[in-house]
């Protein structure tokens, strides 16, 4: 790797390398994409248009939220709720740990490497402005790029299940975040948008 590189610049492209070994590979844009690549192509993107302003430290946390998630497969865990909690939990720490590696590799120093490690863990999500960043980009890129795909998967939800997920969602979500989804910055399937405004303002 480049010594000419930034540390920013030297992160993100370990970080892109990792990604780009997912063997799971979906289509958009005209093109094949390592799944996990464009996940955190998507975050990015996203991160763009909610906070431009954000840090590198937020910048490279963010891109690497998902990082060689296909390692850690749901199926290595017991089925039922508890078993998913278990998954998440550890998911959070692994991913966290690993981003943090790629940038000390890079060259950022322990306190930066310890704030995206808080990000990506998701710890204490009202009280880390850092970690709300995250969530609100999470959630808002599942509304925009992931949503309807979830929705396929699970026809047996009928519209108060889904009013009650996407409530949770949203909750999640910092006012301003809120206020973004709502504003038309998010672009929302058109199939599932009357059920988002309905579930999150009360209209019909």
């Amino acid at each position: 790797m480049s010594q000419e590189q930034s540390p920013f610049e030297r992160a993100r492209k370990l970080i892109d390398d990792a990604n780009s070994a997912d063997p799971n590979q979906v289509s958009a844009d005209g093109r094949e994409w390592p799944k996990e690549l464009l996940y955190s192509e998507r975050m990015s993107e996203m991160l763009d248009r909610f906070k431009p302003e954000a840090d590198q430290v937020m910048k490279l946390a963010i891109r690497a939220q998902h990082i060689e998630r296909w390692k850690s497969p749901r199926k290595a865990y017991p089925e039922g709720r508890i078993g998913y909690l278990k998954w998440r939990k550890d998911l959070y720490k692994i991913q966290a740990s690993r981003a943090a590696e790629l940038m000390a590799q890079a060259g950022y120093d322990k306190v930066e490497c310890a704030r995206a490690w808080q990000a990506v863990a998701k710890k204490n999500i009202k009280g880390n402005s850092d970690t709300q960043l995250l969530e609100d980009v999470t959630d808002l890129v599942f509304m925009e790029h992931y949503m309807l795909e979830f929705v396929d998967k699970h026809p047996e939800y009928d519209e108060e299940k889904w009013i009650e997920i996407i409530r949770k969602t949203w909750n999640k979500m910092s006012a301003a975040a809120q206020q973004f989804a709502l504003s038309g910055a998010v672009i929302l399937p058109p199939t599932l948008a009357p059920l988002i405004h309905k579930s999150v303002t009360g209209g019909d």
